[in-house]
């Protein structure tokens, strides 16, 4: 759709190999309640696009419920509209990847974590959650909701700027802010800053991972890595329940299924350590790093202020999926490349958690069509 980001240029920004790879592996949209035209809807997107066709006939697509069933929750028009958004991204940064969408019953985290633990025993490699809430003093006893190893867990860090937000907050997934993607008269042909609408911070209850380093929060911090989220320079999408065909979004829920492809996309051994991967010294620089912008007011500390290296607002940085940095076709022949190249806006809903009330929402914002 004009004037917003199509696969071609996702995959242009972020040096994404996704022609050829992701053949085999399969990424988990989990979200909340029922859309009903999910397969109608990204049918006509990756039709219009030229990606190949991906439905319950092929047995590329499938749709269940939190407990792998087929009778599906009630539907909900505003979660429709980030369903179909997040198959739409993980469509186009992993179009060869197979898709699983986990519906769950409502958006108490306690559904939506069900949903996740379905996702990864039906065999999702990595997974998407565009969902989150304020922090809870109880939060880490949903942990386990998003404690898989192997399986990286993408998930948004809010669109309401600087502060913490779980499951995000959690030291086993893979926190995804937000920037804002132009394009740039440089050698990438992108430029990008922080989006001032994404989440980042110090968590208040979760351990800082060893992983972690950083100085200036003796906790988890937020977020890891980033990509596109800003509504200055959405994304396009197709979503006809609820909305009239395509539209453009924006949002961190567009940032954590496109982290999700890159996942997909990765050597076997970049996959499966999660967010750790991007950490380790071991690897080469795999991000591009995001220097500027800002998401609110810390006193101007790298909490909430984009700069060289690390930084709240865009963590490490943003995926760069160039060959040399993030390959491998997967299925019967995955091979390690990387280790060879080493060696050479929705309404909240508030729900209880352990008898504190703790509001939800779906972080996608639609922009202006």
């Amino acid at each position: 759709m004009g004037g917003f980001y199509s696969p071609s240029d996702l995959q242009s920004a972020y040096k994404l190999q996704s022609a050829t790879a992701g053949t085999g592996l399969t990424i988990g949209i989990v979200d909340a309640y029922d859309d009903p035209n999910a397969e109608t809807d990204l049918a006509t997107y990756r039709s219009h696009y030229g990606l190949s066709s991906c439905t319950t006939a092929n047995g590329c697509f499938r749709k269940v419920n939190q407990v792998g069933g087929a009778t599906p929750p009630t539907g909900d028009v505003g979660w429709g509209q980030e369903i179909s958004t997040d198959l739409d991204m993980a469509s186009a940064t992993c179009p060869n990847c197979k898709l699983l969408l986990v519906e769950a019953n409502s958006a108490a985290l306690p559904d939506v974590g069900a949903a996740s633990n379905e996702a990864v025993t039906l065999g999702a490699n990595v997974t998407s959650h565009s969902y989150g809430g304020t922090e809870d003093a109880s939060e880490a006893s949903l942990d386990t909701f998003y404690n898989h190893p192997g399986v990286p867990e993408a998930v948004s860090t809010g669109d309401t700027g600087y502060g913490v937000n779980y499951p995000a907050a959690s030291p086993y997934v893979v926190a995804v802010g937000g920037t804002a993607l132009l394009t740039a008269a440089n050698s990438r042909g992108w430029s990008e800053t922080a989006w001032s609408g994404g989440g980042s911070g110090c968590s208040a209850f979760e351990t800082k991972p060893s992983w972690q380093t950083d100085s200036g929060c003796a906790h988890r911090t937020v977020a890891d890595v980033s990509a596109v989220a800003s509504t200055q320079t959405g994304v396009s999408a197709y979503d006809t329940y609820g909305t009239s065909g395509w539209v453009g979004f924006g949002g961190t829920s567009v940032a954590a299924p496109i982290v999700a492809g890159f996942y997909a996309l990765s050597s076997p051994s970049f996959r499966t350590g999660g967010a750790e991967s991007f950490y380790s010294a071991s690897v080469p620089a795999r991000v591009f790093d995001v220097t500027a912008g800002s998401n609110g007011n810390c006193g101007g500390t790298y909490l909430c202020t984009a700069g060289v290296g690390y930084d709240g607002p865009t963590g490490l940085g943003t995926p760069d999926g160039t060959p040399t940095v993030v390959v491998a076709a997967a299925g019967a022949n995955e091979t390690d490349a990387m280790t060879s190249q080493l060696m050479a806006s929705l309404s909240g809903s508030t729900v209880t958690v352990n008898n504190t009330p703790v509001t939800v929402q779906a972080y996608n914002i639609p922009t202006q069509p």
